[in-house]
């Protein structure tokens, strides 16, 4: 069972995501991945969550064109929330939590 403060911290790079989507959560990992696996675990999770979403909302805005993106850019925005506060709250809770619909390049 990780600590309360890992739990924290893991916590705390999906909620520093909604302020700083990039900066926030590369401080807390950076600072804390060698000390403790679960924030490294769930920092690696973000970044392969963010990777992914990134690539997603550009596929979803290029495909606008198509008249299928503004289907697809509303849905993969609502998704990044939704899975962001599920992230946050698995991680507070201890448990470890793979993000649906992901590549895990890191």
């Amino acid at each position: 069972m990780p600590s309360n403060d890992e739990r924290v911290m893991s916590m705390l790079i999906y909620v520093s995501s909604f302020f700083t989507a990039f900066i926030g959560p590369l401080i807390i990992w950076l600072l804390k991945k060698d000390s403790s696996k679960y924030v490294d675990y769930y920092g690696r999770e973000y970044f392969n969550f963010l990777i992914s979403y990134v690539i997603y909302g550009v596929v979803a805005g290029v495909s606008i064109f198509l008249l299928v993106g503004f289907i697809l850019l509303p849905i993969v925005c609502i998704a990044q929330i939704v899975f962001t506060i599920i992230a946050a709250i698995k991680a507070y809770e201890g448990t470890e939590y793979r993000i649906p619909f992901i590549l895990r390049i890191l």
